[in-house]
This record gives structure tokens, sequence and C-alpha cells, in this order.
């Protein structure tokens, strides 16, 4: 597909992708929610219809310039083109859950069959620019930021949807008060909870950053771009409040392009590929912890904690390199 075609995709999986984000936003903020029918899923339904739209098109068009069967379905938009029917069926599920069960409000939002079945296909619908890029013929191994936005847009919402599941344990919606307080006690749950949430957010986020590391030689703003449109999910679940902590992810991003255009990893060049996985890793909970320590107090009373933290993310990382590329591939021809 065109650049044209693909990034048309992305942006109205973009409409698709806030109206989760308004809805996720309803769902933690509004208690007094009691029906199926509310604007936030009028807006979140509606994305789903315009992009479902546009794909079920690109079919259409490949059947009226002759093509039959699964080849009229351009490349890297069949995934998307099968989970349209899907998601419908499970919204309907959705529908007739909340009607005869009640809304969700808490937890319970992150475990619902009907939730966890609609966030699925919601993955390989947004996903479809990033499978068209994949194999493209005019990306090439060193594409520009514009050629790979659609990609970089779609990849980066799927991570949204990621750490939306998983916001129990989502370390980019902590506060600096927060962080600072959970790593100045060593009773209690809260270093548990917040070494955990770490964790887990370093996988969510640097996983699909070592996939396109991989597949390309990535141009600057790459990362930066990924990071801006992961953190609007625990901004808008936490109303921007812990905003220092979410701006700290961005240049985080802005980090990992400069360790990018440094170290040039790529599946030809192992070392430098773990390398950047690791630093990148080591470099954004260290930006975390600084930035909590700025805005919220001051460093946090146990250093062990706050020194630790950021080399474990660093290991961590270095594993995730080493799991995604465990050996080095041939240069391509």
């Amino acid at each position: 597909m065109s650049l044209r075609t693909d990034l048309v995709t992305a942006l109205l999986g973009v409409w698709f992708g806030i109206g989760l984000m308004i809805d996720a936003w309803a769902h933690t903020n509004l208690a007094e929610l009691e029906t199926f029918f509310t604007p936030w899923h009028a807006v979140f339904y509606s994305g789903f219809a315009v992009v479902s739209g546009w794909i079920l098109w690109q079919a259409w068009r490949g059947v009226r310039a002759g093509r039959q069967g699964l080849a009229a379905v351009p490349k890297g938009y069949l995934a998307g083109l099968l989970a349209i029917p899907a998601f419908a069926a499970f919204g309907f599920v959705d529908m007739m859950w909340h009607t005869f069960l009640g809304i969700e409000t808490s937890i319970d939002i992150l475990f619902s069959p009907s939730h966890l079945g609609l966030i699925v296909t919601m993955l390989l619908i947004v996903t479809t620019p990033l499978r068209s890029a994949w194999h493209a013929p005019d990306v090439g191994e060193r594409p520009s930021l514009g050629r790979l936005l659609p990609a970089l847009i779609g990849l980066a919402f799927a991570t949204t949807l990621v750490s939306l599941f998983l916001m129990y344990g989502d370390a980019m919606q902590y506060r600096a008060e927060r962080v600072v307080e959970a790593f100045s006690l060593l009773d209690g749950p809260g270093a548990d909870r917040l070494a955990a949430a770490m964790v887990l957010t370093n996988v969510v986020l640097l996983a699909p950053v070592l996939l396109l590391v991989r597949r390309w030689n990535l141009p600057f703003g790459s990362v930066t771009v990924m990071y801006a449109i992961a953190v609007l999910m625990p901004g808008a679940q936490t109303e921007f409040e812990n905003l220092p902590i979410l701006l700290g992810f961005v240049a985080a991003g802005v980090v990992s392009d400069l360790l990018i255009r440094w170290l040039r990893p790529s599946a030809a060049r192992r070392g430098a590929y773990w390398a950047f996985a690791g630093l990148s890793a080591f470099a954004t909970w260290a930006l975390f912890i600084g930035v909590a320590s700025a805005t919220g107090g001051g460093l946090p009373a146990v250093p062990e904690l706050w020194t630790g933290a950021p080399v474990i993310a660093g290991l961590v990382g270095l594993a995730l390199g080493a799991m995604f590329l465990p050996n080095a591939a041939a240069e391509r021809a």
C-alpha cells in the first residue's frame, strides 16, 4: 500500500485509540456509569466504524481491480480485516454484559472477557500499518521518519492498549511524590509494587522498540514518537496529574533515539543491539527516578532502591535484547 493509504489507516486508528482512552478515563473516574450507551462509547465505536470502513474499502478496491479471494486484500491488511467482524461480535457481547451484569468501574474492567476480546481484535486493527510497512518494497532498510510514521503510530497505540490492560502494574501512572515515598520505606507494599511496576512497564515499552530496531535502521525521532503516544493512555487515566513523570518518558525516547544514532544497532550488529537494549532501559528508568526526585520532594530515603532499580531495568533490557536477537543476522544484499 502507498504511504498515503497507510497514513489514513493509522490516523483513523488514532480516532479509534483516543475513543478507548476517553472510555478508559470514564470507567476509572466516573463511578456513576450505568449504561452501555455513553458519549465515550460513541467516540470509541465510531472510531471502529471509520477505520473498519476504510480497511474494507481497500479490500473492495482489490476486488474491483480483478483480484480474487485473499489476493484482493492488500498485504498486511488481512489480519485487520478478519478482526473487524470479531470486534463487532465482542462489542455486542460487551453490550449484553453491561446490560445484564452491570458496568465495571475497578480492576474488574481489565479481566472482563468481552473487554479482552475487544482489546485483542483492536490490536490487530491498529497495527495494520505496521504489517503493511514490514514488507513494503519502498520502505527499505533505512526508511525516513515520514515513511515509517504510520507504522510507528500503529505500534505505539498497540503499546498503549497493552499498558491499559496491565494498568495494575503501570509505573507511568505513578505521581512523583508516590515514587519518592515508595522508595523511602522498606515496610509495607509500596516499594515492592513500584519495583514490580517498573520491570513490567520496562518490558511493555522496550519490546516494541527492539522489534523495530531489529527490522529497520530507525530514523531519528522514532522512539520519541512512540513514547510520546505511549504516555497518552496513562495520562488519560490519571487526568495528567503526573505530567512531569510522563514528560520524563518522552525525554527517555529522545535519549533512546540518540543511542540509536550513536550505537547503530541492527540485526547484523548483535553487540550494538544488546548494548542499546540495556542502555536504553537504564536511561529510561534513571530519568524516571531523576524526574520523580526533582519534582516529588527529593531523593528517596533508601539509596539501594533508587540506585539499583535503573540497573535492574538495564539488565532486563539486556535480557530482552538477547531474546530478540540471540544470533546476529547476515547483512541483506
